[in-house]
């Protein structure tokens, strides 16, 4: 599935509530502020109603005025003894699920006040590309193929690519072709689930 993503135009606009689909991965940065964390629990109030989370959440001045950007994930399944539950590659987000929260979203922002400016309200999932944020990610991932940047290199490598086995020990492990290899945790910059066809 390709990331999803549904945008409302500008808010303030008589003819805001016409959902515009888009489609599309998205890499975002959260600013740590506080109107972002009061936007940020709003989105999360309304995330939660549908069983979804918040992955991330943007709020700024771009070329066509402000836009805040929700993307919203499913949250990580646990079992019974506390392991991260391996997802499945066809439970992602889908545009319904950026329809109703985009829906919900602008009605809870409206009520609330909370954005003091007209802006673009765009909810996305976070992509068939989607980046690795934590432990839990490595599990949730296993069997999927990722890219790996480190910061300081291990075996002599700054970049890796292969099939995702999970963490380890502190290790998050790989298979790259015949070879298994395991990438500390802790030198990991940035990773991301690579695009299979």
């Amino acid at each position: 599935m390709l990331g999803s993503r549904v945008a409302l135009w500008p808010k303030a606009a008589k003819w805001a509530g016409v959902a515009h689909f888009l489609f599309g991965a998205t890499q975002l940065v959260v600013p740590a502020d506080a109107p972002n964390e009061h936007l940020r629990s709003l989105a999360a109030r309304v995330a939660a109603s549908h069983d979804l989370d918040v992955f991330d959440l943007q709020l700024r001045r771009e070329s066509i005025g402000w836009v805040l950007r929700v993307v919203i994930d499913r949250p990580t399944v646990v079992d019974e003894h506390g392991t991260v539950v391996v997802e499945a590659t066809d439970r992602g987000i889908g545009i319904e699920d950026c329809q109703l929260v985009s829906q919900d979203l602008s009605a809870v922002l409206d009520v609330e006040d909370a954005v003091k400016h007209e802006y673009t309200l765009e909810v996305s999932s976070p992509g068939i590309d989607r980046p690795l944020r934590g432990p839990t990610d490595y599990q949730r991932f296993a069997g999927r193929l990722v890219k790996i940047v480190v910061t300081e290199a291990v075996d002599g490598q700054m970049h890796f690519e292969g099939r995702l086995h999970g963490l380890e020990a502190g290790d998050v492990v790989i298979a790259s072709g015949r070879k298994t290899k395991r990438i500390p945790l802790d030198r990991i910059s940035r990773a991301r689930l690579a695009v299979e066809f």
